[in-house]
């Protein structure tokens, strides 16, 4: 296979066509081992260290930390609370940058497999796919590494500390970097997050397949225009109900490395010097053992906006005295300054620089290739079949049907003639997502189409407008297109390069201040409607659409995320039946901005499904199937709960229709007598499950004492009797759920018995 430059970012062909590999051909008979330092073991410069007990392998990591940290310099340790740690030769530390990106695929290193985007991945509701995407991610991140490594290249996008994943809550639909979450739930977020964290960092007993970063600690959801000098309100309530769960089940079920604080300031504290979050919370309530890494230049921008300081050097005191280890960005450059002026203790460096150095021991750095297992991962896995075709898979599982009347859908294989139109039809930018790698093949929906009916049908394609533009010159065309068809499948939506992070230059990126189908794209399928021939929309986007014309007119409606490299094959399987759809929205779809608080405001009041007051267009946890399936036998353990105690319960389901099919199992929490504010109900369980037509299956969930337990105002975990009813369903037990699933949720009451008492949060 062709070489191709290792900082070179190759250009995506369509399917079938020739690739390139990212980091060089795929033919070294040593690559995954690589030579020298440059796979990480030791060099001859290093075995020469005198007493070098931190090149002992037999000997406990701690110590070996510590007995790296007495060799060096305080200017030298110093240093290695960068985020591009400079070489100490004398020691035989090679350079280190820890920039990494990987949300659904190795990211800015080259060619690498592309997953569906996270908010894609949450709409699968399913955590055994999700560890293996990140299993997938991790061996990639791996590969490339010691590759790179091996051929002297250590700089940004190299290392093998990945900032991710992000696991902020989704409350507002405005927000840009909302498709880089797992949604508006905290439960669901927590244990998708969990299962991607493990599948990232791997199970091994003392080494780390790579080092995964939760982000951004904590309250932190935009506005993007304002994240630098943002001060967000919560209340104890909220911080503990809401903003804090996933953080809590990353650091103690999933082990993160690493967390990562945000910009903004919560309740007057800058996040990345914040005592109250990170000593008090993170490190003596929650006990993370790992580093703090702040987000990128956010220690530089203390000085300006709303002043936390005045100086680089005391706001790097400021942040190290906080909590806050490892400096993306160049203010920990002028600790010495902090130092000699005695804002800052040599004990403190220490005690960051030897949990910054732990991570890189974990990640068998400092040992030779053999110790470790994941330095043998050969070079072969990136971008390989087996990956594709994991690919294929998510995108298929995050694809959710919003609408399917007349069932419309699936279309039959013998069509004789469809049209697809839209700006998104043949877009390669919207299959990718934010932070991505590069794609060596792609599939559109267009080429999806193609290659699935091409060779029985006439496939007429007009794009019709642009995603953003006032052009309608392609109107007629487009009109003409779906008149000579027999059904159109239009390709609508927006674009990771109009909804995102932070961007200054204007009408790029950053979020989205309406929520509506851009004017001209509403008209075009308004047109398009008009000619009588059924109408199939799929939507591309991050986050959700007002769209109640849609809903009201259009029979089929299909949301596709930004889906991935094999977005098209996905897509095309699902419309043609191959596949049925199983998807679920991990975001509320409200009918219109009016609905939801103002965007700055961080109160969940009226936000998420939770605590929403109006009813949305289309719920959280929502989404059809080609099949049908039917619960029955809701049983509980017992029907009194002594306080303190869980509560098991059996379920059956049964795919009653003519499809093999994914069912997605919701377990919802409903608190009938809390004496505080409570959610309306809550998610507190899930599983997808595939089930063959007729086949039926008995699930097991447990509803924890801690789930049936609420915040208080002060922040206090309560657990109090009284009345609770558990829903069991493929939906919430909602009102607009059982009107557009016209499926009723299965329910049960229990009571929960003992004196009140007081839950580990």
């Amino acid at each position: 296979m062709k070489s191709v430059p290792l900082d070179g970012q190759t250009e995506g062909r369509r399917c079938g066509a020739s690739t390139s590999a990212g980091l060089g051909d795929k033919a070294g008979s040593n690559r995954g081992t690589g030579d020298g330092q440059g796979a990480g073991q030791p060099s001859a410069q290093q075995e020469m260290v005198e007493g070098a007990k931190y090149l002992d392998v037999g000997v406990p990591t701690e110590e070996r930390v510590a007995d790296l940290l007495s060799r060096m310099t305080v200017e030298e340790k110093i240093g290695q609370l960068r985020f591009d740690a400079p070489a100490i030769e004398r020691l035989g530390i090679p350079r280190y940058n820890c920039w990494n990106e990987a949300i659904h695929g190795v990211a800015g290193a080259g060619i690498a497999t592309v997953f569906p985007q996270v908010i894609g991945m949450a709409a699968t509701f399913n955590t055994g796919l999700i560890f293996r995407v990140a299993r997938a991610i991790a061996d990639e991140a791996r590969a490339k590494h010691h590759e790179a490594a091996r051929r002297g290249k250590r700089g940004r996008f190299r290392g093998l500390s990945f900032w991710s994943p992000n696991v902020n809550i989704f409350r507002d639909p405005r927000w840009g970097r909302g498709q880089e979450t797992y949604g508006e739930d905290p439960y669901l977020t927590g244990k998708m997050a969990v299962a991607f964290i493990r599948g990232l960092q791997g199970d091994h007993r003392h080494y780390l397949r790579v080092a995964a970063c939760a982000k951004h600690y904590v309250v932190h959801s935009g506005p993007e225009r304002l994240r630098r000098r943002f001060n967000a309100i919560v209340s104890e309530k909220d911080l503990r109900e809401t903003y804090l769960p996933a953080f809590r089940d990353c650091v103690r079920d999933g082990q993160v490395e690493a967390v990562m604080c945000a910009y903004n300031r919560v309740n007057g504290e800058p996040c990345c010097a914040s005592p109250t979050l990170l000593k008090t919370i993170l490190r003596k309530e929650l006990e993370f053992k790992g580093h703090v890494v702040s987000d990128c230049f956010a220690l530089w921008h203390f000085n300006r906006g709303p002043s936390v300081v005045r100086r680089l050097y005391e706001a790097a005191a400021l942040a190290l005295n906080s909590g806050c280890e490892l400096n993306c960005g160049i203010a920990m450059h002028f600790l010495g300054k902090a130092l000699r002026r005695g804002l800052v203790t040599e004990a403190r460096i220490d005690e960051a620089v030897s949990r910054v150095l732990t991570t890189r021991f974990r990640l068998g750095m400092f040992d030779p290739p053999e110790q470790c297992e994941y330095q043998k991962i050969p070079y072969e896995v990136n971008d390989c079949e087996q990956h594709r075709r994991l690919a294929v898979e998510a995108a298929r599982q995050s694809m959710v049907l919003l609408r399917n009347r007349g069932n419309l859908l699936p279309l039959a294989k013998n069509i004789r003639s469809i049209a697809v139109i839209g700006p998104n039809t043949d877009e390669k930018r919207v299959l990718y997502g934010s932070y991505h790698g590069t794609f060596s093949r792609y599939v559109t929906p267009l080429n999806g189409i193609r290659d699935k009916i091409g060779s029985v049908a006439t496939v007429r394609y007009v794009r019709g407008c642009t995603l953003r533009g006032a052009a309608r010159r392609e109107f007629g065309r487009a009109i003409a297109a779906a008149s000579e068809s027999d059904v159109v499948v239009m390709c609508l939506g927006t674009s990771p390069r109009y909804e995102g992070e932070e961007n200054p230059f204007p009408g790029f990126g950053d979020d989205r201040w309406s929520l509506d189908l851009y004017p001209t794209q509403q008209a075009l399928l308004e047109e398009i409607h008009k000619t009588g021939k059924p109408v199939i929309l799929v939507l591309f986007s991050g986050s959700p659409f007002t769209m109640e014309w849609a809903d009201n007119h259009v029979p089929a409606i299909i949301q596709a995320w930004y889906p991935g490299e094999e977005g098209g094959t996905a897509l095309a399987d699902i419309l043609f039946g191959d596949y049925s759809p199983g998807g679920r929205l991990p975001v509320t779809w409200v009918r219109s901005l009016d609905d939801i608080p103002a965007f700055a405001d961080y109160s969940m009041q009226g936000r998420t499904y939770r605590y929403c007051e109006k009813p949305p267009l289309y719920p959280f946890g929502y989404g059809l199937s080609y099949t049908e399936f039917k619960y029955r036998n809701l049983k509980l353990d017992r029907s009194e709960v002594p306080l303190g105690e869980g509560l098991g319960l059996s379920v059956e389901v049964e795919n009653l229709g003519n499809w093999d099919g994914d069912e997605v199992v919701q377990v919802y929490l409903q608190d009938v007598a809390a004496s505080a504010r409570v959610p309306h109900y809550q998610l507190c369980g899930f599983q997808r499950i595939r089930l063959r037509k007729g086949e039926r299956r008995s699930l097991f969930f447990v509803v924890t004492a801690r789930q049936m337990a609420f915040i208080d105002k002060a922040g206090g975990c309560v657990l109090e009797p009284g009345e609770f009813i558990v829903h069991v369903g493929g939906s919430q037990p909602d009102p607009r759920s059982v009107e557009l699933t016209r499926k009723p949720v299965l329910a049960a009451t229990f009571e929960v018995v003992g004196a009140r008492g007081v839950l580990r949060y």
